[in-house]
Parts: C-alpha cells; structure tokens; sequence
C-alpha cells in the first residue's frame, strides 16, 4: 500500500523540537514535506554537534538535526522581507500544511497566521505549537520542554526530595509533537468529510499536564501532597533501582497482587503478602521504602545476570539500566528493526536513526532521505513555484532566500 499521505504537501516553519518532529512524523507516512529554514540556518539545526567543536562551526551538523529532519526538502527564505511575499504566497497556494511552533504574534508577522493563510488557500490546515497555548494569561509566553515539565507537577515528583528533578529526555516536547501529528491527521481526514481546513493546536504545557494527569487528579480530590520518591513507584511496590554484586544496575518493576505474591515467595519471604500494609499496590507504594529494602537484601551478592535471570523466570519485568552506548549495543534494539542506517555526507559515515515509534501490517513508512543541507532544495523549489533563473538570481541578491 502506498504511504497514506503521498500527495499531501507540508511547509515546516518549526525549530527545535515539537515542529520538526511533527512535521518529520508526517514525512514518515508519505507527506512531501517543506523544511523553511532561516537563510543562515536554524538554531536547531547546530545542536549537538557530529562533526565541530562546537554549535557556532558553521559547518557543524547536530544529533537533533539530523533525526528530526528527514524526509523533508530544505528552502532557504526570509519571510520578514516584503520581497519574500510572492515566494510565500505560492508557496501556501500549494500546501495542504502548515506546521509551525512560533508565537502568534510573530505568525502574524510572517504572514502565516490562519486568517493570512485561508485568504490564499481557504482549506488550508495551520498546525501550531507554543508553550502554553492561546488562552490564558501566558498566552503570549515562551516556553521549552524544561518549562512544561515545571509548571506540570513532574519535576517536584521527580528526584528525591531534596531537589526537583527533569529528566534528561525531553518528553514534553517529544509528546507534544506526536499529539500535533496525530491532531494534524485527524484534520486531514475531517477535510476529506468537509472540505474545510482548521487550526490545529497543541501546548507544551497542556501535554506535560495530560501525562500527570493522575497525579493532579489525585492532588484535587484527596490532596495528598506527594513527594518525591527516586525510583520507587507511587502506584505499586517493590519497584526500584538496585545495584548487583557486579556493580551493574538494574531496574526492577512488581505490580499487581498475582506479581507481588510471586515476588514473596521468590525472595523467601511469603509472610509479607498477609501484611495488612502490603494489601493492594497502592498501600505497598506507601510503603515502599521498606519494600526496597527487602528488595535490596534479596539481590545482595547476586549478580545483575543472576537477578534478572531469577525475575524473567517467575514473569517479574526486570531491565539493565544502561548507558547509551549499551544501549546501542544491545541485541534487541540492535535487531528490533527500530534504526534506520543512513550514509550523512557531512558527518562522513553512517548514522543510526530511530524510526518512527509506531509500525503497521500493510502501510509503507519509510526514512527517504536523510536531513536536507542548508538550502539544498531552494532552486528546484522555487522552480517548481514557477520563478525562472533571473527571478531566483534576484531573490539571492535581494538575500531573500
């Protein structure tokens, strides 16, 4: 079958992460997808450098780049310039997306806010994404993942108390622009029924208050002011990271009534499962702390193989806790089919991409081509758009694109 959205095209006004993950996410299932990027670059595309010393090398490509990016053609174009505008009005007349993570106020700067858009093309759908959305007193705010995951609750349940805690993947904007993918399908079949385009809308801070969802929804009615607890669990018992004999750790996980009796009498202790403290999984993560001592007695003087062993054998989840690197060395993702192996000119060698977290039976998804060069498309785009060679030379010495 043929990617579902071959012959949709996208314009990827994003930067960083949320946009470009949306608008790369969209190129995965067939969207010819439109990278507009600043004439010198954009700040993302210098993050985590492969191949400087540093972001200012401008010759340096980074990580998020790259895996963020795919599948897209790369225009150059200063939208702010006047000069710019026949350039964007084409442009939009032959898009079916726009995606974009920028304020409003600069949208309407750009010429890209709604109402500019449906005056050239009426079905036209804007995917947007800012930090707190367009309602509210911090409507008009910035924001990046670090903000969402502060103002959620996550980070002052994160850590151990002593200090609130992010996490180093940067989950609020990863989520939020799977949510904008998804939002932005949902329009494209809505426009099949009804003709008509929409806006799209997605916050870094209303994704990082759905994935705390049962913490605050427990905080308004029971208010129970939950601390941080580490790597134990608030909703079962014992689950925590242990340190084996072998200096390795691992991550342990036992939920569930069947799963916690197994637990007992594996480490030789049945008796707990009658303790009236231990009766269901959330009074067993009220009282964690012991439980992870018991945990922790059980796997002294075990090694991380030994333990896990044990657990896989009696249908207990138990993970070594990696480092990247062993990550990438492990046989499952090494042979999941979840990378993609493609050659980077600039880096000079092969990269491994992660594919887009999400497989079907009878659907081709598929990493086309690797992350465009700064302004790689921009003649061939704009000779699509009609404009001649003069006219594109023009364009050039105007610095327009």
């Amino acid at each position: 079958m043929q990617p579902v959205l071959e012959g949709v095209k996208v314009l990827d006004f994003g930067r960083y992460v949320a946009g470009p993950y949306c608008a790369m996410l969209l190129g995965e299932l067939g969207a010819d997808v439109i990278r507009i990027e600043k004439r010198r670059g954009g700040e993302d595309r210098f993050l985590c450098p492969l191949n400087a010393e540093s972001e200012e090398d401008e010759d340096a490509v980074g990580a998020i780049y790259l895996q963020l990016n795919r599948n897209k053609r790369c225009l150059t174009l200063n939208p702010m310039k006047p000069a710019a505008r026949p350039v964007l009005e084409k442009l939009i007349a032959t898009a079916d997306v726009v995606v974009a993570n920028l304020p409003d106020t600069v949208l309407e700067k750009m010429g890209i806010d709604y109402p500019s858009l449906c005056r050239i093309k009426p079905d036209i759908i804007l995917t947007k994404v800012s930090a707190y959305g367009s309602q509210g007193p911090y409507r008009d705010k910035v924001g990046f993942d670090g903000t969402g995951q502060a103002m959620s609750g996550a980070m002052h349940l994160s850590g151990y108390g002593n200090e609130p805690m992010r996490t180093y993947v940067a989950w609020v904007d990863n989520s939020t622009a799977i949510s904008a993918a998804f939002g932005t399908v949902s329009a494209l079949l809505a426009r099949e029924k009804t003709g008509k385009g929409q806006v799209v809308e997605c916050s870094l801070l209303h994704t990082a208050l759905a994935m705390n969802a049962d913490a605050l929804i427990e905080q308004a009615t029971i208010q129970l002011d939950r601390k941080a607890v580490g790597n134990r669990s608030a909703k079962g018992s014992p689950s925590d990271a242990v340190c084996c004999s072998d200096g390795k750790w691992v991550m342990i996980q036992i939920q569930g009534p069947a799963m916690f009796q197994r637990w007992a009498t594996l480490v030789g202790k049945p008796w707990l499962v009658d303790d009236p403290r231990f009766r269901n999984d959330m009074t067993r993560a009220d009282h964690g702390a012991e439980l992870s001592e018991h945990l922790k007695e059980w796997c002294a003087g075990k090694t991380s193989a030994e333990i896990m062993a044990l657990l896989e054998e009696n249908g207990m989840p138990c993970a070594p806790i990696y480092s990247p690197q062993e990550a990438l060395d492990d046989p499952q993702v090494q042979q999941g089919g979840f990378f993609f192996e493609g050659y980077c000119d600039a880096i000079g060698q092969n990269l491994p991409l992660v594919r887009a977290p999400v497989r079907f039976s009878d659907m081709d998804t598929d990493i086309r081509s690797m992350a465009p060069a700064l302004g790689e498309h921009t003649d061939s785009i704009l000779t699509e758009l009609g404009f001649g060679d003069a006219e594109r030379q023009a364009l050039r010495e105007e610095r327009i694109v």
